[in-house]
C-alpha cells in the first residue's frame, strides 16, 4: 500500500500541531516535520505554499490540505485515508 508524502509545517509549543501529528501517528502515517519557530524563510514558505499564515499547515502529495481542524474533518467525513493511503491502478487487473 502507498502512502502519500505528507509534510507538516507546526511550531513546537502549538496544541493543533501536536493534536495534528497524534492523528497522523495513530494512522501510522509517516511525515516530514518542518518546524517554522524562530525561522522567517520557512514562516514565509509555508505562507507561499498554503496562502495560509496560521500553523499547523498540512500538505498531503504536495497538496494543501488545511490544519488540525480540516484533517480532522476529512477524518470524520472517512476521506482521509483515501488522501493518505491512495490506491494505484495499474490499469492491468492487479
Amino acid at each position: 500500500m502507498r502512502q502519500a508524502e505528507v509534510v507538516v509545517y507546526l511550531s513546537r509549543s502549538c496544541f493543533y500541531c501536536i493534536r495534528a501529528k497524534h492523528l497522523l501517528e495513530r494512522k501510522g502515517v509517516q511525515y516530514t516535520d518542518i518546524t517554522v519557530d524562530g525561522d522567517p524563510a520557512r514562516w514565509d514558505e509555508m505562507e507561499a505554499l498554503s496562502g495560509r499564515h496560521t500553523v499547523p499547515q498540512i500538505f498531503i502529495d504536495k497538496q494543501a490540505v488545511g490544519g488540525f481542524s480540516d484533517i480532522a474533518q476529512l477524518d470524520r467525513q472517512g476521506l482521509l485515508d483515501s488522501l493518505l493511503f491512495p490506491t494505484v491502478d495499474s490499469g492491468d487487473g492487479q
